[in-house]
Order: C-alpha cells, then structure tokens, then sequence
C-alpha cells in the first residue's frame, strides 16, 4: 500500500500532463483513463486527482475553463500548457532513467516496455 501511495505521488503528475498533452479533459475523465490505461496501477480518486490539478494550475502546467453543457450544468476542463509540456519531457527523461537503472540492475526486463 505505500509503495502504490509513492508511486501515485511521484508517477501522477506525469500521467495527468501526458493525458492532457493530447486534449483537454475533465476531472472524471482523468480519474476514468487513468484507470484504464494504466490497468489500476495509477487509479486515484477525485479526491486525490482534484488537489494535485489545483497544484499543477497553480504552477502554471495547466490551465482550466469552464464549458457549458446542455441542461444549464458546467464542466471544469483541464489542459497543458507549454510550462506544462516542458515539465513533461523532464519527468519523460528521468522516468526513462530510472527504467533503464531498474534494467541495469535486473529488476525490470528490457522488452518490458514494449508490451
């Protein structure tokens, strides 16, 4: 349980600007692909994805806009911005570096990120 709660903190962040580099997107559809694309390693609740979105707009990684819906409802999206996209590659290469430590020492099998 904690090395799942250290990796939602230290791999998060990356995982939200690597969604959001593709579209904006809302708080529930984060929390959803989240979820399926990493088959529940980085699953996090809204109440864990809501705090570390308002950290991420606060410096400047994201930004957010309120669109109206249908029926009067609002949707908060959320998107990248080019601080956003350039803190993106910097947690791409340490991401990659500790892959490759994890490798280096046995831990992880070199074709594994290929499936």
């Amino acid at each position: 349980m904690e090395l799942r709660r250290e990796l939602i903190r230290g791999a998060g962040p990356a995982a939200v600007l690597q969604l959001l580099k593709h579209r904006d997107r809302y708080g529930y559809e984060l929390v959803e692909a989240l979820s399926a694309r990493s088959e529940g390693v980085l699953a996090m609740g809204q109440s864990t994805l809501y705090p570390l979105l308002y950290n991420l707009e606060s410096k400047g990684l994201v930004r957010s806009r309120w669109v109206e819906l249908p029926y009067g409802r609002r949707r908060r999206y959320y998107g990248i911005t080019d601080a956003g996209l350039a803190m993106l590659e910097d947690h791409r290469a340490r991401w990659q570096e500790l892959f490759q430590a994890m490798v280096s020492l046995g831990l992880v099998a070199p074709d594994s990120a290929e499936a």
